[in-house]
């Protein structure tokens, strides 16, 4: 009996609210333009905090159109590994550590130097 009762009914999958009288958020579409000219649209809450910048699905960096121009930040430029590397050794010091280190790798597998 309880079978039939439940025939049809995607239990949990589906709400059984309806949406009448419920008003979305108030939200603003605000225009981007990449250098090349693309137009990216994004949109954002009524009350949200609009960034200068934006990356496009390209991976292009969007300004924001008819705003304030981004003031680059006098912030030192990240370190790579290799940078931190050049600080501590020189190429020469560098080169002869490749060597020493493949040498050793060769003599493991046994094989010979051929110099």
């Amino acid at each position: 009996m309880s079978d039939r009762s439940l025939r049809g009914m995607r239990l949990g999958a589906q709400s059984m609210e309806t949406e009448s009288g419920v008003e979305p958020a108030p939200r603003q579409r605000v225009e981007y333009r990449c250098a090349d000219g693309e137009q990216v649209f994004v949109t954002f809450a009524a009350e949200a905090e609009i960034p200068p910048v934006w990356v496009s699905k390209t991976g292009k960096e969007a300004l924001l159109v008819d705003g304030e121009k981004p003031v680059d930040s006098n912030e030192k430029p990240i370190r790579t590994h290799w940078d931190m590397l050049l600080e501590r050794r020189t190429i020469p010091e560098l080169e002869q550590i490749l060597e020493d280190r493949l040498n050793i790798l060769r003599e493991r597998r046994g094989e010979r130097r051929s110099a």
